[in-house]
């Protein structure tokens, strides 16, 4: 099984980070490894056979302290708490305290972004496509974490679809910059198509994290689109799977 793991540093030994790819499991095409092997789809939603998804989660459930606290994601800007939450709620962030709790988020071209405060007391994760991007998903799971005592926070943005690949219409640039001028930076025009960009989400998300003072920024190299060896991408296949970012505080 490939995983990534952050690249941040200064992180206490105590938290355990890893986002899954999409080679170790045993789904099969269009959910497959895209080289005619198993793929190590996480998602139950996307039409994948339950019984391979299963396996797959169980796999991965291997490298992990505890069932990853689930949830239905909605592209909206809500935060829970990992640890109180009960079923799988419609929430697009969350964050915790407790040791052996396991922050998941699903992804297949949104982009993952994973936090840890310095002290290794508070960890959580977030999914930041455009629209909860531009609705303030980060801002409120950073709150979250600092109003769970949090003070210096790291992030790692984990695969996402690169700036090469995402072109968005007018209306997804004014979501941004009707927030903060310096968006802009991250619209390029495609000359081809007016009215058309190509948008930096890294660098978006980039803005979002320093305006609430996260300095600590790490990972964003990557591009789910064009990397079809490595990632699930919606855009790119539109029938396909799902991979994990998840975060934790290990027990003692």
């Amino acid at each position: 099984m490939n995983l990534l793991r952050p690249d941040w540093q200064d992180i206490p030994s105590t938290i355990g980070a890893l986002s899954s790819m999409r080679t170790g499991g045993i789904s099969l095409a269009p959910y497959d490894d895209g080289a005619g092997g198993g793929g190590l789809n996480l998602g139950t939603h996307v039409g994948d056979s339950p019984m391979a998804v299963h396996e797959n989660r169980a796999r991965l459930r291997t490298l992990l302290p505890a069932e990853p606290a689930w949830l239905n994601q909605v592209h909206g800007v809500t935060v829970v708490d990992a640890a109180k939450a009960v079923g799988t709620p419609a929430a697009d962030a969350s964050f915790t305290t407790e040791p052996g709790v396991v922050c998941v988020i699903q992804t297949a071209d949104c982009l993952p972004v994973l936090l840890c405060d310095l002290a290794g007391q508070v960890v959580g994760a977030a999914h930041a496509g455009w629209r909860g991007l531009a609705g303030g998903i980060l801002d409120n799971t950073i709150a979250a974490m600092r109003a769970a005592g949090a003070q210096d926070i790291a992030a790692w943005m984990g695969p996402a679809i690169g700036p090469a690949c995402f072109e968005v219409g007018e209306e997804v640039r004014q979501a941004f910059i009707s927030g903060s001028a310096l968006a802009a930076q991250a619209f390029v025009p495609v000359a081809a198509t007016p009215g058309k960009y190509k948008a930096d989400i890294y660098q978006l998300a980039a803005q979002a994290l320093r305006r609430v003072g996260v300095e600590r920024i790490s990972g964003g190299a990557y591009c789910t689109v064009a990397e079809p060896s490595r990632f699930f991408s919606y855009r790119r296949d539109k029938i396909t799977g799902r991979m994990c970012s998840m975060i934790w505080i290990n027990p003692e």
